[in-house]
């Protein structure tokens, strides 16, 4: 049996596009009436918040209101769909090589997941990704109200995938403790700098390009059947 494979989302399927965020976010300030560096700011200090409690309408209301604007409502639906945008942009970045590794790795009879800690305009944009039909699994922060390094996020996304934790490969650039989450449990980890080089602390196998990732699961993660 070939061993499930689970994936971190931004800085290893795709870039984490943070440069371009905080463009659109200051863009979002001039929509609801605020200033842009602190609403960008603002967006930096509440990221907890934002992964596990607010939607987008929410966030930009909550934010705008601690900064002293006073938003119409459609001027937060004209922001949120301006950070709609944005999500759908960078999943939609995915790199045709990405795709390739995702569907060999499918080809060779690894069930895939992904565990992202992410904001709901992600979690919006992920079925009509070029990503979403490759995974039998996609755990959002957002929607479970957990976020990495929890535990209970990683134990979940191995649930759904029906196996352990321990028969698992985690797969991720490192932010947010993610590859020590992923350990804690029991994975296998293997840390990827191909899009940023975010824990390089970590001294578990890492590989500089996701290309690399089938030929390292074929030599040494095959699970043997359990003994009867």
């Amino acid at each position: 049996m070939s061993r499930p494979v689970i994936f971190d989302l931004f800085h290893t399927l795709v870039q984490g596009a943070d440069e371009e965020r905080d463009r659109v976010v200051g863009e979002m300030a001039l929509m609801v009436g605020v200033a842009p560096a602190e609403l960008v700011a603002a967006y930096h200090a509440t990221w907890r918040d934002r992964l596990v409690r607010w939607d987008v309408e929410e966030t930009i209301r909550l934010l705008a209101g601690r900064l002293g604007g006073t938003p119409t409502g459609e001027q937060v639906t004209r922001a949120g769909e301006h950070r709609r945008a944005l999500a759908r942009r960078v999943l939609g970045s995915v790199s045709p090589a990405t795709l390739d590794v995702l569907d060999a790795l499918r080809a060779d009879g690894h069930p895939l997941a992904l565990i992202s800690n992410a904001t709901s305009e992600t979690a919006e944009a992920w079925p009509r990704s070029p990503l979403a039909r490759r995974f039998e699994v996609a755990v959002f922060s957002c929607d479970v109200g957990l976020a990495k390094p929890d535990p209970a996020i990683y134990r979940l996304a191995a649930e759904r995938l029906g196996v352990r934790p321990a028969e698992c490969v985690f797969v991720g650039d490192g932010a947010d403790g993610e590859l020590a989450g992923a350990a804690a449990v029991g994975m296998t980890v293997f840390r990827t700098t191909e899009h940023n080089d975010t824990d390089p602390s970590w001294g578990g196998p890492a590989f500089a390009t996701l290309g690399d990732l089938p030929a390292v699961l074929g030599e040494r993660c095959t699970v043997m059947e359990p003994a009867e």
